[in-house]
Parts: C-alpha cells; sequence; structure tokens
C-alpha cells in the first residue's frame, strides 16, 4: 500500500534545467518503455505537488537521490565538489527534506555516485539528520569488498548521526557467497554501539538493472552521450574490456530484460552469450554493439545470489522486505520487456515460498517485516499496523494460496490468492 521511492541515487526532482537532458538519459533505462515524461517541476516539493495533482493509487515516501542531487549541481563530474557546490548540494537536500521526502538515497556503484567520496555523502546525511530522515544506501560494493562498503555507510550513519538503511542487501557473485555470515554480525555489533542500521532484501537469486551499467564508472563520465562516444572509440573499448574482467559476473549470467528497437526484441529473455554466439562474435562485443544500437536504453536481469545467504538475510531480525522494483503492467507500454519477476512476485513469494512451503519464517514475523518494520524505519507513524486511528492501509489474502506466479521467461502475471488491497480505506 505504500511505496518508498529514490531508491539507489535516484529520483526523479530536484531538476536543474540546465542539466535536464543528463538527468532524463540518467534514469531513461529504469523508465516506463517509450514513456517519455514531461518534465514541469524543478524542486523536490513542486515534484511531490505535481504527483498529487496527477493522481497516485498508492501512498508514496520518497527519498531524495544523491545522484540526481549531484547531476543537478554537478553534472557527471568525476571530481569532488568545491566548498560551494558542497552548498548548493546541501540547499537541495534541505529543500528535498523539508518538502516531505524520508530520507537521502546513494547508489555508490552507479556513475555519478560512484565519483563521491565518503566525506562529501556524510555532509550531505547531516543535512538528512536535521530533518530526522533516513540514509539508505546501495552501497559501493556487494561482492569482493562488501564488508569494506558495510563499513563505509556504517561511517556516514555513526558521523552524520542518522539511521543507515543497506538497500536489498546482499553477497554478490559465487566467490562471495557466505560473506553475509560477517555482514550481519556487523549490523548486529553496530547497534550494539548505538548506530542504528537495518536493511531490507528481495527474494531472488537475481537482481536488475541497467546494462550500462555493467561498464566501469570512468566510462560514465560526462553522461549517456559520452559513454555512447566512448563504446564507438577501440582503444577506449579496449580499455573497458580490460576493466570486466573481474566482473563477478558470468556472461551467461546477464539476460537482457528490455530493449527499445523493434529489431532486437528478440533478444530480450536471452543472455548475453547465447546473443553472442547468435552474432557470431565475443560478448563484450556483443554487449558494447547492443549497447549502441539501443542508444543506451537496455535492462538486464543478472544471477549473482546464492539461496543460503538469501535465507540467512532474510531471518535476520534487522531484515525487512522490499521488493527493488517499479510499477509494470501486464498491458500497454507497461507490459513490454522481460523484467524481473519480483516487479510482481516478491511479498507473495515470501508468504507462499518461504513462509507456508519452507517455513523460513513465521507468518508473523513475514507481516512485521513488510508493514509494521518498513513504516517504523521509514517515519510512518500512523501506518504498518492493525490499530484504531491508524490508517486503513491493508491487504486482505489467503495464507493457504497466496504465492507468485511471475517468472524469469515470464514476469509479467499476477500473484494469486491476494483477496483486496484497500488503501487509505478505500478498495
Amino acid at each position: 500500500t505504500t511505496m518508498v521511492t529514490g531508491s539507489c541515487g535516484m529520483s526523479l526532482a530536484p531538476v536543474n534545467p540546465a542539466k535536464e537532458n543528463l538527468l532524463m538519459r540518467y534514469i531513461a533505462p529504469l523508465m516506463p518503455p517509450g514513456g517519455k515524461l514531461k518534465v514541469e517541476w524543478r524542486t523536490f516539493g513542486e515534484y511531490l505537488e505535481k504527483m498529487e495533482e496527477k493522481g497516485i493509487a498508492a501512498n508514496v515516501a520518497p527519498l531524495v537521490g544523491h545522484g540526481t542531487v549531484r547531476i543537478a549541481v554537478m553534472g557527471f563530474e568525476d571530481r569532488p565538489p568545491t566548498v560551494e557546490e558542497l552548498k548548493e548540494m546541501k540547499a537541495l537536500i534541505s529543500e528535498a527534506m523539508g518538502s516531505g521526502a524520508v530520507g537521502m538515497s546513494t547508489g555508490l556503484i552507479y556513475a555519478p555516485g560512484a565519483y563521491s567520496k565518503t566525506d562529501e555523502i556524510i555532509e550531505l546525511a547531516k543535512v538528512v539528520a536535521k530533518y530526522d530522515g533516513v540514509y539508505a544506501s546501495h552501497i559501493r560494493n556487494e561482492g569482493a569488498t562488501l564488508m569494506e562498503a558495510m563499513e563505509e555507510a556504517i561511517d556516514i550513519g555513526e558521523k552524520a548521526q542518522v539511521p543507515v538503511e543497506i538497500a536489498h542487501h546482499k553477497a554478490s557473485g559465487k566467490a562471495f557467497w557466505g560473506k553475509t555470515v560477517k555482514s550481519l554480525k556487523l549490523m548486529e555489533e553496530t547497534r550494539a554501539r548505538g548506530v542504528d542500521v537495518t536493511c531490507d532484501q528481495y527474494p531472488y537469486e537475481a537482481g536488475m538493472t541497467s546494462l550500462i551499467m555493467l561498464l566501469p564508472p570512468w566510462a560514465h563520465e560526462g553522461g549517456m552521450d559520452k559513454l555512447l562516444g566512448r563504446l564507438r572509440n577501440p582503444e577506449e573499448r579496449e580499455k573497458m574490456r580490460k576493466d570486466l574482467e573481474n566482473m563477478v559476473y558470468g556472461w551467461e549470467d546477464i539476460y537482457v530484460g528490455y530493449v527499445e528497437t523493434e529489431k532486437n526484441k528478440p533478444l530480450e529473455g536471452k543472455n548475453l552469450a547465447e546473443i553472442a554466439e547468435a552474432r557470431s562474435t565475443d560478448e563484450f562485443t556483443a554487449l558494447c554493439d547492443l549497447l549502441l544500437e539501443e542508444n543506451g536504453i537496455a535492462s538486464m536481469v543478472a544471477f549473482s545470489m546464492g539461496e543460503e545467504d538469501i535465507r540467512r538475510v532474510m531471518k535476520h531480525h534487522l531484515q525487512m522486505v522490499g521488493s527493488d522494483s517499479w510499477a509494470v503492467a501486464p498491458y500497454g507500454i507497461l507490459g513490454a520487456g522481460k523484467p524481473h519477476p519480483r516487479f510482481y512476485g516478491t511479498f507473495p513469494r515470501i508468504l507462499g515460498k518461504y513462509v507456508r512451503e519452507e517455513k523460513v519464517l513465521t507468518l508473523e514475523e513475514a507481516v512485521r517485516k513488510m508493514t509494521s518494520f518498513p513504516a517504523q524505519r521509514f517515519g510512518l507513524r500512523d501506518r504498518g499496523l492493525v490499530k484504531e486511528g491508524f490508517w486503513a492501509d491493508l491487504m486482505v489474502f489467503d495464507p493457504e494460496t497466496v504465492k507468485d506466479r511471475a517468472t524469469y521467461q515470464d514476469p509479467h502475471q499476477y500473484p494469486e490468492g491476494i483477496e483486496y488491497v484497500m488503501v487509505n480505506g478505500k478498495i
């Protein structure tokens, strides 16, 4: 009944008119297919007003994206901000928080977030702390340096005195499976010394993001058009190829989720190894050529997580459920491509597979992780419980039949066993 938006450093506001094109290209792979967004706002407050005016089906608790703020002030420049630029970013975050943002998010694997140093984020998070907000982070690394990335997020929380939410917590890459034993222990130790840290998670072995995110951060400097230019340059391409040698994914683990052009539609649901074979080339060349053909707008579903880690994180008392997805439908432009099944199945998958069938969680634990825990985490004081005086945000399901039906090859399928959804007392 409530969507926390603006994750991973990406929000639709604030917008600097001079850098609007950079922002739109940044978020294009995550927008509705073929959907051209008309930006009719500049500040975060204006964006929220426009959303309310257009009308929304669910409640929204928005985060302001650090990447979006950085683009508004600095574009895609790989350098620390000047004193004046930092001041500008703080002012934008202050306006967002004052207008109703529940916190700030970072996506530190994505440019331009990847260009920021820890001290920059600490300074911005101090502004969030003044408004009792949350710092939600897609941390800098989820594989080889998972622990260091966790420590950075905790350091930011501790120095800025702000609660930390580790977004979609995982150990990514087979070589790093099992690291969640240490990461969860670190969270417990951190809380014991008074730093408020929690995490969220979706119950799948694959993640989803933009296909261009396979390319190294330096390739993104200057924005999408510069990146595409580098892909056309043979020397720059070879430099990228070298950087991708230690990638946590195998080529056969990376599936194309969505492409824009009709001629490449048959590639949706196929992995890069299959695409390379069909094109009689190597996988890296297939990736680069596809990105150029699609003007950079393509998504991927990538397998990198182990089931044991998924269960370990899910059972932990500091975990809450988050789908890490956006609104899709089985019809119209929203039904295009093959998005991650989490878009349709996250919550029912937990209730069916992990509660009823496999008993990883009790029903009560699962419900808490989906309702009161996240509501409390993001400061929604009158939601998340069935209680007199609270808003009637209710989801009525049958615990005997509830289950997800969405699959990787056929994701556009509604779950079963959900009888009613009520938002603010309305069915």
